[in-house]
C-alpha cells in the first residue's frame, strides 16, 4: 500500500514541524494528573472563608475559566466571587421567594449569563452585564420545588430544570416563552410511567456526549437517558387531561433509558420502598471522560456506574468445576475434596496477617483496607483467600451494602479457584443473610453435591437449618398476608370504584415497561462508604482531579476524599458546623469550594505546613465512619434540634 504524502512548501525542518503541532490535549491531561497528586491531596487546608449569605448556602458553581465562583442560598441572593483574591464581586438580589437549589453559569457567555432554580418552583435567567438584577427569561412552569438545573458546553442556548413534580423541562433561549401559552418544553415526565408519586432530585448531562441524560429521583435508580430518542411534550397541568381520548400517549419509547442500582435494592423491595428508609438520589455527575456515573444516594452509600462495561447484579453463578489438577503452583485438587494452599508473596502475606488480627479485634474497617491493599498488591495472583477474608469481614461489619459487597468478594474468589469450599460456605451464607433464601438453598447444596465429604460438616448442617427456618417464616409471612387480603371486605360500589381506578391508571402508566426498565437495572462497579447522607436531599459528590479521587459532603460536617480506585478514605476534612452540602472541586487547579448549613462559602487548597498547620483534617477516621453509618441505621430527626428539622429537606 501506498503511504500518504505530507506536504510542508513553508517548512523545511523537522524542529518546526515539531513546534506547529498541537500539544494543548497532552498540557491538559498532565495538568488534571498533578493537580490532585498525593502530594497536594496531603497538604490540603482551609485557604479562607467567603462572608456575605444570610442563609444557607445551597449551590456553588465555578465559571468556565475557574476565576468566578457563584453561591446561591436561601437568603435569595446570588453571589460571585474571585477565588483568588478572597473577595465579592457581584451580589445579585433575586426575585425567587424560596430557597436557591441550584444556579448555573449559561456556557460561552463570559460568565455573565446565569440561571437559578428554586424552592418557589421558577427559573429565571440573569445577565449581570445589563447593570441590574432584572431577569431576561422566567419560567413558571413547574408545579414542585425546583432542586438542579443543568448545561453543557456544546449547547450555549439550552439549559434543563429538574423539579419534585417528575419533569424535566428545556429551555431554549433562542425561543420565546411564555408558560400561558403550554409550549412543549417537556423532555421528562415521570409520572407518565411510573405508578407512585416521583420526585427529580438531580439531573447531570454527560460532558463528551451531550444526548446522555442522566436523572436522580426520590428511588434507589440512577435512570440515563438518550435525549435523541425523546420528543418535547406540552405541559398539561391537570392529570385528568391526560385520560382523556384526545391524549396523545407520551411514554417514552423502549431503548431511550437504561436503569442503574446497587444490586442489593434492585432485588429487594421491600427495602426499597421502606416508609422508615426511603431511599434517594440526592445528586449524580459523570466523569470527565464521561465513561461513568458517580450517584449519592440518600440513606445509603455513594455508588459509581461503568457506562462503557455494565453488569448485570450477581447473586448466585457458580463456575464450573475444573479437572482434578496435582503440583501446580503449588495448589493441589481433588474431586469432592478441598486441599487448597493459597500461597502469597510475604510482603502481601504480612499484609493479610494484619488483617486478621484487625478481624479477630472486630476493627472491622482496618481490616478491610488491609485486605483491600494487599489485594492491589498481590494483583489478583492467587488471593481468593484475601477476597473470602474481605467478605468475612464486610458481613460481620454489615453496613449498608456490605452484604452484597461480600457476596461479590466471594464470586470473585470461586473465579481465581472454584474449589475452594469455604467461598461455597460463605456464599451460601451471604445470601441467606441478604434474603436471598433460594440462591442460598440452591449454593448450599451445590456444595454438597460437588464436596460430598463435607455435606455432615456441622457448619453445614446448622447453615442448611437456618436456611430451611428462613424459608419457612417467608412462606408463613406469606399465608397470613394472603388471610388478610381474604379477609378485606369490599362493598359492591367499592369494588367497582376500585376497578374503574385500576383501568384508568393503566392506561395513564406504562406500568409494565416500568417494571422491565426495572429488572434490566444494571449494577455498580465500585462504591465508596464512609459519610452520611440522611438530613439533606442535596448532597454531591464529584470527581476530583484526573477521575483519581471522590469528594462528598457529610451529616456530621466534614467532607471527605476517597481514593478512587481502592475506595478507600484518603482524608476527612471539617468544613462546617452541621452539614456540608456541596463540595465542588475546581475545574483547572487543586482547589475545592464547600458550603452548607453554616452561611459561609469555604475554600480549601494544598498549604505550606509550616505556614498553616493542619487545623481541620480529622485523625480519628474509624470512629467519625462508625458514627456516621449508625447515624444512617436511625431516624434521622433523631438527631437533630427543633429548628435544625426543617432543614432536612432543604
Amino acid at each position: 500500500m501506498m503511504k500518504r504524502k505530507y506536504y510542508y512548501p513553508s517548512v523545511t525542518n523537522v524542529a518546526q514541524i515539531l513546534l506547529d503541532r498541537n500539544y494543548s490535549d497532552i498540557e491538559q491531561i498532565v495538568r488534571n494528573r498533578l493537580k490532585t497528586a498525593p502530594q497536594f491531596i496531603d497538604q490540603i487546608e482551609l485557604e479562607a472563608e467567603l462572608k456575605g449569605h444570610n442563609g444557607c448556602v445551597n449551590c456553588l458553581e465555578w465559571g468556565d475559566n475557574g476565576r468566578i465562583l457563584a453561591s446561591a442560598s436561601d437568603d435569595y441572593h446570588v453571589m460571585l466571587w474571585d477565588p483568588f483574591g478572597h473577595k465579592q464581586l457581584y451580589d445579585l438580589v433575586t426575585p425567587h421567594d424560596g430557597n436557591i437549589f441550584s444556579v448555573k453559569f449559561l456556557p460561552k457567555r463570559n460568565n455573565s449569563v446565569l440561571a437559578t432554580g428554586a424552592g418557589d418552583c421558577k427559573t429565571y435567567v440573569f445577565d449581570i452585564h445589563r447593570g441590574n438584577d432584572s431577569p431576561i427569561r422566567k419560567c413558571i412552569c413547574h408545579k414542585q420545588r425546583i432542586k438542579r438545573l443543568a448545561t453543557h458546553p456544546k449547547h450555549m442556548h439550552l439549559y434543563w430544570s429538574s423539579a419534585e413534580d417528575g419533569k424535566v423541562l428545556q429551555h431554549d433561549m433562542r425561543a420565546s416563552h411564555s408558560c400561558r401559552s403550554n409550549d412543549a418544553n417537556v423532555l421528562i415526565d415521570l409520572r407518565n410511567h411510573i405508578n407512585e408519586m416521583p420526585e427529580i432530585k438531580c439531573i447531570a448531562i454527560n460532558p463528551q456526549r451531550p444526548e446522555m441524560m442522566a436523572i436522580g429521583a426520590n428511588d434507589c435508580y440512577a435512570r440515563l437517558y438518550d435525549r435523541r430518542m425523546l420528543s418535547l411534550m406540552k405541559l398539561n397541568n391537570d392529570i385528568e387531561l391526560k385520560l382523556n381520548e384526545n391524549h396523545t400517549d407520551n411514554t417514552p419509547r423502549d431503548g431511550c433509558v437504561q436503569y442503574y442500582c446497587p444490586g442489593h435494592l434492585s432485588r429487594n423491595e421491600e427495602t426499597v420502598y421502606s416508609i422508615f428508609n426511603q431511599k434517594a438520589i440526592t445528586y449524580l455527575s459523570f466523569s470527565p471522560d464521561g465513561g461513568e456515573l458517580l450517584v449519592n444516594m440518600g440513606s445509603e452509600q455513594i455508588y459509581l456506574y461503568d457506562l462503557n462495561h455494565p453488569k448485570e447484579p450477581k447473586f448466585l453463578q457458580l463456575p464450573k468445576m475444573i479437572e482434578p489438577i496435582n503440583g501446580t503452583n503449588g495448589t493441589t485438587h481433588v474431586k469432592g475434596e478441598e486441599k487448597t494452599k493459597h500461597k502469597l508473596p510475604s510482603d502481601v502475606e504480612q499484609m493479610k496477617k494484619e488483617g486478621n488480627s484487625f478481624l479477630e479485634r472486630e476493627k472491622y474497617l482496618q481490616a478491610i483496607q488491609q485486605y483491600t491493599l494487599a489485594i492491589r498488591k498481590a494483583q489478583e495472583k492467587d488471593c481468593s483467600i484475601l477476597y473470602l477474608n474481605r467478605a468475612t469481614a464486610l458481613m460481620k461489619r454489615n453496613w449498608y451494602g456490605d452484604v452484597y459487597a461480600a457476596v461479590r468478594d466471594c464470586h470473585r474468589a470461586l473465579r481465581l479457584d472454584p474449589h475452594y469450599v469455604k467461598a461455597h460456605f460463605r456464599l451460601a451464607r451471604a445470601l441467606l443473610k441478604l434474603g436471598q433464601l433460594q440462591d442460598a438453598s440452591i449454593c448450599l447444596a451445590e456444595l454438597m453435591k460437588r464436596f460430598p465429604s463435607y455435606a455432615k460438616n456441622h457448619g453445614v448442617l446448622m447453615l442448611d437449618k437456618d436456611i430451611e427456618a428462613a424459608i419457612e417464616k417467608q412462606k408463613q409471612r406469606q399465608r397470613e398476608r394472603t388471610q388478610e387480603a381474604e379477609t378485606d371486605q369490599f362493598s359492591e360500589n367499592e369494588l367497582v370504584s376500585i376497578n374503574l381506578e385500576i383501568n384508568a391508571m393503566s392506561q395513564f402508566f406504562n406500568v409494565f415497561s416500568y417494571k422491565a426498565w426495572r429488572a434490566a437495572a444494571l449494577d455498580y462497579k465500585d462504591r465508596f462508604v464512609g459519610h452520611c447522607n440522611t438530613k439533606t436531599d442535596i448532597k454531591e459528590a464529584n470527581y476530583f482531579g484526573d477521575s483519581n479521587y471522590i469528594v462528598a459532603g457529610s451529616d456530621d460536617g466534614n467532607f471527605f476524599i476517597w481514593e478512587r480506585d481502592s475506595g478507600m478514605i484518603a482524608s476527612i476534612y471539617h468544613a462546617d458546623e452541621l452539614i456540608v452540602n456541596c463540595v465542588q472541586p475546581h475545574p483547572y487547579i487543586c482547589m475545592l469550594a464547600t458550603s452548607g448549613i453554616d452561611h459561609e462559602v469555604r475554600l480549601w487548597s494544598p498549604q505550606s505546613i509550616e505556614n498553616t498547620p493542619i487545623k481541620h483534617r480529622l485523625d480519628v477516621v474509624e470512629g467519625t465512619v462508625n458514627e456516621n453509618q449508625t447515624r444512617m441505621l436511625s431516624d434521622p430527626f433523631d438527631s437533630l434540634a427543633p429548628d435544625q428539622a426543617m432543614c432536612r429537606t432543604s
